[in-house]
């Protein structure tokens, strides 16, 4: 517990700092470097808080709830799939030391061990849960997909071609089964369109690729 002789800790300026903290220490096991390249986890936190935000205001989940959740959703990640169980104790110890609204504490840990998995065979409890889940999926799909994954890959990884990048984006088989899991319309209807973007990219780089657009006129028009 908080020292009575100290303040407590803003909570949204804490919660970001030990998130990013978290995601050097990410980096440096993944890496072997708290400086990568790209800093993946950084990145999607970010896209995570974002979207999650969004998705509160539209559908009237706990904005507060919402918020703390998503900076702390993978403060554990280096756990891998014990992640979210023990997120959602170290929310419950860190929380109590800012001023967040301490009524929250254990709804917020709730939403973050409740994030689990790429598909649900059954749909989450809570609002908040709902939304921290799908937002987190969403940033798993689509253009933003594709982008923080090929700056995760070149960071980690050894020399990659263009056509290795196209193969492994192909192989990805649990993406339809995230979208049947959406929990939320706008969710769904996002993730239904991140999917078929995902999909154009990949076909239209490689169809660029092989030369396919001379004869098959699949990209821009020249002009004259």
């Amino acid at each position: 517990m908080q020292d009575q002789d100290e303040p407590p800790l803003p909570w949204r300026e804490a919660a970001r700092q030990v998130m990013y903290e978290a995601t050097l220490r990410e980096a440096e096991q993944r890496y072997g470097s708290r400086n990568p390249v790209y800093n993946y986890r950084w990145e999607h936190v970010n896209a995570v808080y974002t979207l999650a935000m969004r998705l509160a205001r539209l559908t009237g989940a706990d904005l507060e709830v919402i918020e703390a959740a998503a900076w702390l959703h993978d403060v554990a990640k280096e756990a891998g799939r014990e992640h979210p169980r023990l997120g959602a104790v170290f929310a419950r110890e860190f929380l109590p030391k800012t001023d967040f609204p301490p009524e929250k504490i254990e709804r917020v840990a709730r939403t973050i061990e409740d994030h689990m998995g790429l598909w649900r065979e059954e749909p989450l409890a809570t609002l908040e849960s709902q939304v921290l889940w799908d937002a987190d999926k969403l940033a798993k799909l689509g253009l933003t997909a594709a982008f923080h994954w090929i700056g995760g890959d070149l960071a980690g990884r050894d020399s990659q071609t263009t056509e290795m990048l196209i193969a492994r984006a192909r192989d990805v088989d649990w993406q339809e089964k995230t979208v049947a899991s959406m929990h939320t319309a706008p969710a769904r209807r996002a993730a239904e369109a991140r999917l078929k973007s995902f999909r154009t990219l990949w076909t239209k780089l490689a169809a660029e690729l092989a030369g396919d657009d001379l004869e098959n006129g699949i990209g821009p028009q020249a002009t004259s």
